[in-house]
């Protein structure tokens, strides 16, 4: 009896031990998991590909007639884009841990930019706005750069006062004093766009942060009290909220360009007229290369073409908010923060441009991520995409179990395991001594 029990139990042992040491030989012989979200970064560069060949067709008209040079703003589009590829490989380089020690001097940085626009002389002024720094090949617009560094800041402190920001009405609120000074700099340009958009994704990064229902509501109530007296004291912006719900009605005035948008889309019917057969970028739509650029797509490549851009912006928006859940479940707070931002920034830009390309929004400045002619627009999505293939690949990178000591050295297989009692003598010695350890 007893000599049958040890027989099992040196079995057990042994197929145990067997069985642990065959464990990473089938964990190496699996399937290579990606190093990066592939779905995702396809997505991105379909839309920049897509971009730039609306951006071709949509500015060569105004470009011949203003400049004698049709490939006047692609060339600038072409230089915009290398550079925000560039910027995009420089900001995955950087571990996540880096941008959360830097966010507060990022954001420091940021509002002495929009400072320096104050200073008579440095910003350039168009169509009455003050936003941009000459820089000699391009012009640095900080407002732009302040939606990619007030997510980052917001993002650090969310993570390194949590329980003030859910406790206390001073906690949520300390982090908002930096925030509105830039949007108050932003005005001053002024740019009401960007300040809505940027209160609008940090007012969503603390909802997730954890703030109380009431103080979300207050905060809610105020910041859309202060926007709407915004939209009051200025008369241009009271016409633009209110002509677009009939543009018809003053189609050469205040209706302008929202007609002429709704004309090329209808134009456009199912599947368009063509690649560079449209009749609107001749001069009729302004701004087609930039804030109606969807308008020129929707007319050359139809509804179909319209909704697959927007499928991409739904599948990318889905993909940041993915992405910031599962850093979530992991306990990567400021990742997961980081992620949910950027997430919200990119689909809500592209919800308003669709909006005001379609009328169901009022005409506002603001350009389609990715695809839009602009180098700062362009240059802050591919980094914030960057930042978010950069979230991921850490992610995958922690799930990875680590290589067992002794490296990738190729195993020798081990011996099939036959039952105790048909062992020889010395496959009895040798199976005995490796229970016994």
């Amino acid at each position: 009896m007893t000599s049958a029990v040890l027989h099992d139990e040196l079995e057990s042992r042994t197929g145990a031990a067997a069985g642990s040491r065959a464990a990473p030989r089938r964990r190496r012989s699996g399937r290579v998991p990606a190093v990066i979200d592939l779905p995702l970064l396809l997505a991105v560069l379909a839309l920049l590909c897509i971009g730039f060949l609306m951006v071709t067709s949509a500015s060569m008209p105004m470009a011949d007639r203003n400049y004698e040079d049709p490939f006047f703003f692609v060339l600038r589009h072409g230089f915009a884009l290398g550079l925000a590829l560039a910027c995009g490989v420089v900001c995955f380089a950087v571990p996540l841990e880096v941008w959360q020690r830097i966010g507060p001097m990022l954001m420091l940085v940021g509002i002495g930019l929009l400072l320096l626009l104050l200073i008579p002389g440095v910003g350039r002024t168009v169509n009455g706005a003050t936003r941009w720094i000459p820089l000699g090949v391009m012009n640095l617009q900080p407002s732009e750069l302040l939606k990619f560094i007030s997510l980052i800041y917001v993002s650090g402190y969310l993570v390194r006062n949590q329980l003030d920001v859910q406790s206390t009405t001073l906690g949520f609120m300390r982090p908002l004093l930096f925030v509105g000074i830039a949007c108050a700099l932003i005005m001053a340009q002024p740019d009401f766009g960007t300040t809505a958009v940027v209160l609008a994704t940090v007012m969503g990064l603390l909802f997730l942060g954890g703030v109380s229902v009431f103080s979300f509501i207050g905060l809610f109530v105020g910041v859309a009290a202060a926007l709407a007296a915004l939209i009051i004291v200025e008369p241009y912006r009271m016409q633009r909220l209110t002509s677009f719900r009939d543009p018809f009605a003053d189609p050469f005035n205040t209706g302008y360009q929202l007609s002429q948008s709704l004309i090329a889309l209808g134009r456009g019917e199912w599947f368009g007229v063509g690649l560079g057969n449209g009749i609107q970028k001749q001069l009729y739509l302004p701004e087609a290369h930039t804030d109606f650029l969807l308008a020129v797509l929707g007319e050359e490549f139809g509804l179909v073409g319209v909704l697959f851009v927007i499928g991409l912006f739904g599948f990318i928006t889905w993909r940041a908010l993915a992405i910031g859940a599962v850093a979530h479940r992991r306990n990567k707070m400021f990742s997961a923060y980081v992620a949910h931002g950027f997430g919200l920034l990119i689909g809500l830009q592209a919800f308003i441009n669709v909006g005001v390309n379609t009328g169901l929004l009022p005409t506002k400045g603001l350009p389609l991520p990715y695809m839009s002619y602009g180098s700062n627009a362009l240059i802050v999505a591919v980094m914030a995409t960057a930042v978010l293939l950069r979230i991921d690949f850490e992610l995958r990178r922690s799930a990875v179990e680590s290589i067992p000591e002794g490296g990738l050295h190729r195993e020798r297989p081990l011996p099939p395991q036959r039952p105790l009692r048909e062992r020889t003598k010395g496959e009895r010695g040798a199976s005995w001594r490796r229970a016994s350890r």
